[in-house]
């Protein structure tokens, strides 16, 4: 049974994209950085401190750990070395957009799955994105929408962002927040 470790609609839509059967449940942890961590180990360790809780939670509940897959990530964006996370109101959504405005910038996404059958298998994904430039009514546009509120480095590449953004290099999926092709050949590898 393929457990989401996450409340992220826009995961949950990927997953059903590619035609996986999963449930939903997720997991409350603290997200914030460690003094110093990297964006890589910062989105691989929530990657697997989220599947690890909910894979914890559910054997608690009396889940059979042979039969349980629990998929847990995170995704931040990283420009200039800040950690940009999703914006804690409007004021901090335009800061971000500001920043990136005219950059380009990482998205990072950690994955990890927690089995009863194997080691955890944590892996990262990074995708380099150039955001256009932006003046001060294109942000306010744009967080007027409601769309940067709940989004890493405040934007959604999928949404109204994708005209802000003239090319990547890498895994557009990881940008909505889920590599699909790694997801895949991490759970392929599982079912060997």
């Amino acid at each position: 049974m393929l457990i989401l470790a996450s409340a992220s609609p826009r995961r949950k839509e990927l997953l059903d994209q590619i035609g996986l059967t999963f449930e939903v449940e997720t997991a409350d942890i603290d997200e914030t950085p460690r003094l110093g961590e990297e964006p890589v180990a910062y989105t691989m360790r929530l990657a697997e401190h989220k599947a690890s809780a909910v894979f914890a939670r559910l054997r608690l509940r009396g889940a059979n750990a042979e039969r349980l897959v629990v998929l847990g990530a995170d995704t931040t964006v990283v420009c200039g070395g800040q950690i940009l996370g999703k914006p804690e109101d409007d004021a901090d959504a335009a800061r971000m957009l500001r920043l990136l405005a005219g950059k380009r910038h990482t998205v990072v996404t950690g994955v990890a799955v927690v089995t009863g059958m194997a080691a955890p298998v944590v892996e990262a994904e990074v995708t380099a994105v150039e955001m256009a430039p932006l003046s001060e009514v294109e942000i306010a546009s744009y967080i007027a929408t409601g769309e940067p509120q709940g989004k890493a480095g405040g934007y959604a590449i999928q949404g109204r962002a994708a005209r802000f953004i003239p090319r990547i290099e890498g895994c557009y999926f990881n940008v909505v927040g889920l590599p699909l092709a790694r997801v895949s050949a991490i759970l392929g590898r599982l079912q060997r």
